[in-house]
């Protein structure tokens, strides 16, 4: 039965002021909501339901809209809606980052139910958690002695230095003072744990010397920053890890993009082997970025340090989940992930994937593939363009296209929508095609 049907055929609840209006227990009973309700559980599709009511008492909808607007409502309350990510922004913080390839998406359904997180599966006792993850993340970073993963990139520098510094001084550039996503700033983050920072040299210019003369019997270590989302050039200079190293202090390097090993497309980026050659006792990242798995802070170091973190109280708030940890796993021991294939993709390899998206709306409205000049995004190589390409649109698609089914978050320029093919998985261009068709025809 219809819920037009129901609203006619069950008389209206009493004191409802508006006629018509289904009662509660009939639109719980509609075959529309029933799915829903044997999902969701009787009382939150119960709750929808009156909500549904009051706004017919208000006249917001008609009295027969009540069950279609309850499941609307319960249909929006999901946790996350897949979008495609047409910006040309590979790593896009809004976007949740760094796409998770499929045997890191295996992993977590995997781990969804009950695993061997702290199990030893041979001998029945406890294990060390997450110990597949460590051994992989010590195979990718030998340089290594011990590895540790928490739960963001923050938290990891944030552990780092509360264990090696709470209450004292760590000496950081005054150039390196960075404000990160959401208007967080690093000063902040870790004078709140209890560590002082002692600010030295210039915004752009840091010597050695400037290190060396700050230091006193208050001073723990010192703090090297890389300034990810933004670029200071012209008359800089900026004293290396390896000269710090000399000083006698714990230096901890917080690379910030999860690069693990140099990368000739992206020269301009620190990784953490090179970090950890060079004199680093610890280097921190994070692992939704240029690593491409699931959001993590990751710590490498020497076996004793780490396990001074790892001890720390504050680990144990920190840590990762088990979800987290198998898809960290299953990325850091895959053969490549969806972030590097989309940064080292071919440029005429996406010429060719936009024409045939092109191909796929042609009829529908006229288009244009154009030159694209994409970023990598999330904070990692700033001011690098990813030559790509992208399918032009009239500039007013771009609200319609991100409340389509499924949405397409592209960027707008120069007055018009680019929908950049750079992130979109090739199998899946005919939806990304459905969506746009979706728009023109209603344009």
């Amino acid at each position: 039965m219809s819920p037009q049907h129901l609203a006619r055929a069950v008389p209206p609840a009493s004191g409802d002021p508006r006629r018509g209006i289904v009662r509660t227990d009939a639109a719980l009973a509609a075959p529309e909501l029933a799915e829903v309700v044997a999902r969701r559980g009787r009382a939150a599709v119960r709750t929808a339901v009156r909500a549904a009511q009051d706004r017919a008492r208000q006249g917001e909808i008609a009295p027969d809209e009540v069950v279609a607007a309850a499941r609307q409502a319960l249909e929006d309350q999901r946790a996350a809606t897949e979008v495609f990510n047409a910006t040309g922004v590979v790593l896009h913080t809004n976007l949740g980052r760094a796409q998770l390839g499929p045997d890191a998406v295996d992993a977590l359904v995997a781990a969804s139910g009950c695993t061997d997180v702290e199990l030893d599966l041979a001998s029945g006792v406890r294990a060390r958690r997450g110990r597949q993850t460590l051994d992989a993340l010590s195979r990718r970073v030998p340089d290594a002695a011990g590895v540790l993963v928490v739960n963001n990139g923050a938290a990891a520098l944030v552990l780092a230095l509360t264990a090696l510094a709470q209450g004292r001084e760590v000496l950081v550039s005054r150039g390196e003072m960075v404000e990160i996503g959401d208007g967080f700033r690093i000063p902040d983050l870790l004078e709140s744990t209890g560590v002082r920072l002692r600010e030295v040299g210039t915004t752009n210019r840091t010597r050695l010397a400037d290190y060396a003369d700050a230091v006193t019997e208050r001073t723990a270590a010192i703090l090297k920053v890389h300034p990810s989302n933004f670029r200071v050039e012209g008359f800089t200079s900026e004293a290396t890890i390896t000269e710090l190293a000399t000083l006698g202090l714990p230096v901890v390097a917080d690379t910030g993009s999860g690069l693990l090993a140099p990368d000739p497309a992206l020269p301009d980026e620190p990784d953490a082997a090179t970090a950890l050659r060079a004199g680093a006792t610890v280097v921190t990242c994070s692992g939704d970025k240029l690593l491409g798995g699931p959001q993590a802070g990751l710590v490498f170091g020497d076996a004793d340090t780490v396990e001074r973190l790892r001890r720390h109280p504050l680990q144990r708030a920190l840590r990762a989940d088990k979800l987290a940890l198998a898809a960290l796993a299953a990325t850091l021991d895959a053969a490549t992930t969806p972030t590097s294939v989309a940064i080292h993709a071919d440029e005429a390899e996406l010429r060719a994937r936009a024409e045939q998206l092109a191909s796929l709306v042609e009829g529908q409205l006229p288009v244009e593939v154009v030159p694209s000049a994409g970023r990598v995004g999330g904070g990692a190589a700033p001011g690098l363009p990813l030559p790509g390409w992208a399918l032009a649109l009239p500039e007013s698609y771009a609200d319609r296209l991100r409340l389509a089914s499924p949405p397409v978050v592209a960027r707008v320029e120069a007055g018009r929508t680019l929908v950049d093919v750079r992130c979109l998985p090739p199998d899946r261009l005919g939806e990304v095609a459905g969506a746009i068709r979706e728009v023109a025809s209603r344009a």
